[in-house]
């Protein structure tokens, strides 16, 4: 099966009928999750990332009194895959939640002034990545995922010293729209959007995050290696992504 995989992308072919720098289709969903602040259900291909957001007061971190906080969290669900396993997190799911969270905080995509509340106490973002079914790139799914539930986000209001969640009107605030591209080195070919059996045959990944403007994430995984011409093609080609997948989200929180 790799051998016949290898060669139908080295001849230009790939599932879905795509060219290599196509995504499969994707389908995003906003507000599944009634009892969350803010949540989304994204799929890529067969792919599919569920976000919630939740808020809790807390207390801000001792460099940043004036800010709130943000936890980033990934679960490979079992259901997922039957590679994936029940129990504490594994490196996979970390690196997961690692790229997104560094994404989130690099394009300043939050504005983390707005979840002060008072001296000692800010709001803490949670955003809580569940796998449901994996087909590849969990990268892109996630992202895509955690970006549109925090522009769907509702902040709850804090008063008398407790949270009320009921009949609220004011979002997070978000400044900034970051998304990903990822992208596979099989062989001596570059893809974008690797399936789950093309990233089984992969020497080399790259996701690469930015926000229209400026890189604000890579993320390399895997031993294989990159030229320098490779990079800067797959540097191109995420900006050229950008407003594609940026529309997506926007269409999705009509």
């Amino acid at each position: 099966m790799n051998d016949y995989l290898k060669e139908l992308i080295s001849s230009g072919l790939r599932s879905h009928d795509r060219g290599n720098f196509d995504y499969r289709e994707i389908r995003i969903k906003s507000d599944v999750i009634k009892t969350a602040e803010g949540s989304a259900d994204v799929s890529i291909g067969d792919t599919r990332v569920l976000v919630g957001i939740k808020l809790d007061v807390d207390e801000p971190m001792p460099d940043k009194p004036d800010e709130g906080n943000l936890i980033t969290s990934a679960e490979l669900l079992p259901l997922a895959s039957p590679d994936f396993e029940p129990g504490p997190p594994n490196p996979e799911s970390i690196e997961l939640a690692r790229v997104v969270d560094r994404a989130l905080r690099s394009a300043e995509a939050i504005d983390m002034k707005s979840l002060f509340i008072e001296e000692n106490k800010v709001w803490s973002v949670f955003v809580d990545i569940y796998v449901l079914n994996y087909d590849g790139n969990l990268f892109d799914a996630s992202l895509l995922a955690a970006m549109t539930a925090l522009m769907k986000t509702k902040k709850p209001i804090y008063k008398d010293n407790k949270v009320i969640r009921e009949n609220l009107n004011e979002y997070l605030k978000v400044n900034n729209i970051v998304v990903s591209t990822t992208f596979a080195k099989i062989g001596d070919i570059l893809i974008l959007d690797p399936t789950g059996e093309e990233e089984s045959i992969m020497n080399a990944r790259y996701t690469i995050a930015n926000d229209g403007n400026n890189i604000r994430a890579i993320q390399k995984g895997l031993y294989g290696s990159f030229k320098e011409e490779e990079i800067d093609n797959m540097v191109e080609i995420s900006f050229k992504k950008y407003n594609e997948l940026k529309l997506l989200i926007e269409n999705a929180i009509k």
